[in-house]
C-alpha cells in the first residue's frame, strides 16, 4: 500500500464531488431509498438502479461493500455500503467500521484515489453523530490502503464543524 491517506472536510453535496469514487449509504437491498442512497440514484440516473439489480441480486449484508459505475455522476465508482441501522437496534459498531474499512478494499480493487464518504448511518439510521464521526475518521486514518484522499461529505454546517474539530484534534 501506499504512504499515508490524508483525510479532509468538505460540507455539501456527494453527488458533486469531483472524486473517483463515493461512498453510498445503501441499504440491504441495494434498490435506492431515502438521503445519501436516493440522492446519489437520483443524481447517477436510472442506469444505477439496473446495475444495482444485476450486480447485487440478493443486495448486500449490513457491513457489507461493492462497486457499480457511476453513471451520470462525475464520480467513475459508486462504492455501496450498508450501514447498520441504529434505530432499528442494530448497534454492533464494528459493522459501521466494516463499512468504511470495506469501502477502502474496494476502492484499491478498483483503483480509486480519491473517494468522497457520506457519514455511514449518521442519518436516517440514527447512528449518534458524534460517535459516527470518530469511527469514520478513526477508521480512514487506521486502514490501510493506496486511497491517496478520504474526503468526509458533510451535510450541513453543524456536522461540517463537528468532523473539522475531530480531525483537528
Amino acid at each position: 500500500m501506499a504512504g499515508v491517506m490524508d483525510v479532509t472536510v468538505v460540507e455539501g453535496d456527494i453527488t458533486t464531488q469531483p472524486v473517483d469514487a463515493v461512498v453510498n449509504a445503501a441499504n440491504s437491498r441495494m434498490r435506492g431509498g431515502g438521503g445519501v442512497d436516493g440522492a446519489i440514484h437520483l443524481a447517477a440516473g436510472p442506469g444505477l438502479l439496473e446495475e444495482c439489480v444485476q450486480r447485487f441480486p440478493d443486495g448486500l449484508p449490513t457491513g457489507q461493500a461493492g462497486w457499480t459505475s457511476g453513471h451520470l455522476l462525475e464520480a467513475r465508482w459508486v462504492i455501496h455500503v450498508v450501514g447498520p441501522n441504529h434505530t432499528a437496534g442494530e448497534t454492533d459498531r464494528s459493522l459501521l467500521v466494516s463499512c468504511y474499512a470495506n469501502a477502502l478494499r474496494v476502492a484499491d480493487e478498483v483503483g480509486a484515489r480519491t473517494v468522497a464518504f457520506p457519514l455511514v448511518s449518521a442519518g436516517i439510521y440514527g447512528w449518534p453523530r458524534d460517535d459516527a464521526i470518530a469511527a469514520a475518521v478513526d477508521t480512514l486514518r487506521e486502514t490501510p490502503t493506496s486511497v491517496e484522499e478520504a474526503r468526509i461529505v458533510a451535510f450541513g454546517r453543524a456536522a461540517y464543524d463537528e468532523v473539522a474539530a475531530y480531525l483537528g484534534r
